[in-house]
């Protein structure tokens, strides 16, 4: 998607549209929504990049978040913070923190930009 700030809804209203048709506990769906949005507004916000991934996907009991970047073009690589909820920077990594089970980043394929992943709890919406 492109790289810009009217890319985070969208991205947001897929990721909804996704997790309805598999079936996801509202929760599950309200969580993953806030962790994309936290994690895509990092990637417009703090990169040089023209583009944005976003990939989700069932792994076992978890949904893996991965939002790739291409980089900053500059030469410096993104830098991810452990985010504090003191701080007026760096609160949305702490929520992705407290909702998901495990967080971090890699490179991506390219070596040029970055994937940051996050691993939430997965739970299908109750049976009626």
């Amino acid at each position: 998607m492109p790289a810009r700030r009217t890319s985070v809804p969208e991205a947001r209203r897929r990721v909804q549209t996704l997790l309805a048709e598999w079936g996801a506990a509202q929760q599950v769906r309200d969580d993953v929504e806030l962790v994309v949005s936290e994690l895509f507004t990092n990637a417009v916000r703090h990169t040089g990049s023209e583009k944005v991934g976003c990939e989700i996907a069932l792994i076992g009991a978890h949904i893996r978040i991965e939002i790739t970047d291409e980089g900053d073009p500059r030469g410096s690589a993104p830098q991810i913070q452990p985010g504090s909820p003191d701080q007026e920077c760096g609160r949305g990594l702490f929520l992705v923190g407290a909702l998901s089970d495990g967080w971090g980043s890699r490179p991506d394929d390219s070596g040029q930009g970055r994937v940051v992943w996050a691993d939430l709890p997965y739970a299908g919406a109750p049976a009626h």
